[in-house]
């Protein structure tokens, strides 16, 4: 039964305290979910402002932003927003070795994710957090420590000394290599592991041609090599922003211009003319590959006092477009969780771990088999086979077969419920592949047994017929003494 002592009403929850660590796009927007709720919340960024910073640091890949996070965004009132200043990408445009492209549709025609600046969107998601009165973004503050037991944090501002703030609630949205979360793993009973694949990422550009595209805007398009891969996808000023995907030991080969130049002369030629030989050589070098981790960790919360939200809780590779997205949800469910159990914090923290852990661990796993699906995989016709075939299975039973990305994209389905889903799907799809298989290969074998060879059987009764014919004739009667030449029928025979 829960304890209607802890449950706040509207006035306790303004007089609540809570301090969000970490100014990007999963602590901003949260910020807004808890400042509508009528919390005092400070949000503890320890970059400058990216709205007045003259050189932006940080990641610049672009976003691809689906359902999950459209959703999010739409409790907030800043769908609209958000959408308005992105690019609807309806289909994958696998760019062959050979130059060749084929389009392979994310969904319906009416479905598609949208290509969104991560600098643009986290922007407006700060000056939506200003814009509560009850909220302030603190810039060029630091977490130094964590005492989520006592609700008390240590910070490093501007002018050095450290400062510490007590709150009723700390969350911590402060990334893959989160402050918060390492003060957590000190806990007892606190599961944590991560994973570095063997690849890094490195960042190009595409840049517009004749004032346009230089590609079709509407794509995101891939150029898998098995090994490694590189995606593009679109800007609003008319350039792509292209990623290039490879183990390290790759990038290490690549010392000279000319070598990157022979490089993309043999993986990815069509794309050299695209993004300019010179350009191409110098932009290169101008960083270092990026690393990629999985991070896993449970519980997502310590008691009534501290939570995890987005990276912090489960950081994943970039590959199925989910990690923003899986983000957004995070602060959906904890806010569905707060109308639910009354903004009981007590109730809602360690709900929200029962609940979100199963799905945050599930799309971590998708994400890295979606790795191994888009660079080795998309090019390959029973890839394009099997998707026609759950497209077409879609069509026909829309609620029974739904896709696993449709599922996972254009769906609220929870993530590991999607998994289990799919499974099941391919265990269906498999064994009915085979079944049919198995009927054709046997009607085949009949129609090729009856009907295409000239009465194949008869070479069986041959020597039967022989014997017969030989025992119907007086050749070997036992009383027949007549010769040869008495008997003109069998010679004429």
């Amino acid at each position: 039964m829960k304890d209607t002592s802890a449950v706040m009403d509207s006035s306790d929850a303004q007089r609540k305290k809570i301090a969000v660590i970490g100014g990007g796009l999963v602590g901003s927007l949260n910020a807004c979910f808890l400042a509508k709720r009528n919390f005092q919340v400070d949000v503890y960024e320890a970059r400058e402002d990216l709205r007045v910073a003259k050189l932006a640091r940080g990641r610049s890949i672009n976003l691809a932003l689906s359902y999950r996070g459209r959703q999010a965004l739409k409790a907030i009132g800043l769908e609209d927003q958000i959408v308005s200043q992105g690019i609807p990408m309806r289909a994958r445009m696998i760019h062959s070795l050979s130059g060749k492209k084929t389009a392979i549709p994310y969904g319906t025609k009416s479905q598609y994710i949208l290509s969104i600046s991560r600098e643009n969107l986290n922007k407006d998601l700060l000056t939506a957090v200003e814009k509560y009165p009850n909220a302030k973004v603190h810039f060029g503050h630091r977490l130094l420590k964590c005492t989520p037991e006592e609700g008390v944090i240590t910070v490093l501002g501007s002018n050095k000394v450290p400062t510490d703030v007590t709150c009723d609630l700390i969350v911590g949205c402060d990334g893959a290599y989160s402050t918060v979360r390492s003060h957590l793993m000190k806990k007892p009973r606190f599961d944590y592991s991560q994973q570095y694949i063997p690849h890094g990422y490195m960042e190009l550009t595409i840049p517009p041609k004749n004032g346009d595209h230089a590609m079709e805007p509407n794509y995101l398009h891939i150029w898998p090599r098995n090994t490694f891969m590189m995606i593009a996808l679109p800007n609003t000023n008319k350039s792509f922003t292209c990623t290039l995907f490879m183990p390290f030991e790759e990038f290490e080969k690549l010392l000279t211009g000319s070598d990157v130049l022979d490089f993309f002369q043999k993986y990815f030629m069509d794309s050299i003319p695209l993004i300019g030989e010179q350009a191409l050589m110098q932009e290169f070098f101008l960083l270092p590959a990026q690393p990629m981790i999985s991070v896993k960790c449970s519980s997502f919360h310590l008691k009534s006092r501290c939570m995890l939200m987005g990276d912090a809780a489960h950081a994943i590779v970039p590959f199925f477009g989910q990690g923003m997205n899986a983000g957004f949800e995070d602060c959906l469910v904890f806010d569905e969780l707060m109308d639910k159990f009354n903004n009981d914090l007590s109730v809602c923290l360690p709900e929200f771990s029962r609940f979100r852990i199963p799905d945050d661990h599930a799309i971590s796993d998708l994400s890295m088999y979606n790795y191994i699906e888009m660079r080795a995989h998309v090019n390959s016709r029973w890839f394009i086979f099997q998707k026609n075939i759950e497209r077409c299975l879609h069509a026909i039973m829309p609620s029974t077969f739904i896709p696993l990305y449709t599922m996972v994209t254009f769906s609220r389905i929870r993530y590991h419920e999607a998994v289990l889903r799919w499974r099941w799907q391919k265990k269906v799809i498999n064994n009915g592949l085979f079944f049919f298989g198995t009927l054709i290969a046997i009607g085949s074998t009949y129609l090729l047994t009856h009907y295409m060879l000239p009465r194949p059987l008869d070479y069986l009764r041959r020597p039967w017929n022989w014997i017969t014919y030989f025992q119907n004739t007086d050749m070997f009667h036992s009383n027949s003494l007549e010769p040869l030449e008495q008997n003109p029928s069998f010679i004429s025979r």
